[in-house]
């Protein structure tokens, strides 16, 4: 008698796979502000180097690394199966990204940037 083992594959979820594409689009758009505040985050030494202008040009140019880590991190929870993880790893970037959009659609609906 001979038994057949079939492979056995984490569950998906359809939810959880849309969820990670959404987040991780409005995280791609959240590069494109990004550019511009990091390139006129270097006026922070205009006034001359110092520790403050060092922390704040950094913090903002370390931005990318929090999206794009929780990104590769909620794809390999994804592919092993582990969608509550996935999803919360994903969605660590939208407490900083959605708030700022938001401010952003604001100001150019309502307010001014003056």
């Amino acid at each position: 008698m001979t038994s057949i083992s079939l492979p056995l594959t984490p569950p998906r979820s359809r939810g959880a796979l849309a969820w990670l594409i959404v987040s991780q689009l409005l995280g791609v758009l959240s590069l494109l502000p990004w550019l511009v505040i990091a390139g006129l985050s270097i006026m922070a030494f205009d006034a001359g180097f110092s520790t403050e202008a060092m922390l704040f040009v950094g913090a903002i140019w370390a931005y990318p690394l929090l999206p794009i880590g929780c990104s590769i991190l909620a794809w390999v929870w994804y592919a092993k199966g582990r969608m509550r993880h996935a999803v919360i790893a994903t969605s660590v970037p939208m407490v900083i990204i959605l708030p700022l959009l938001l401010y952003l659609v604001y100001m150019m609906a309502w307010g001014s940037f003056t």
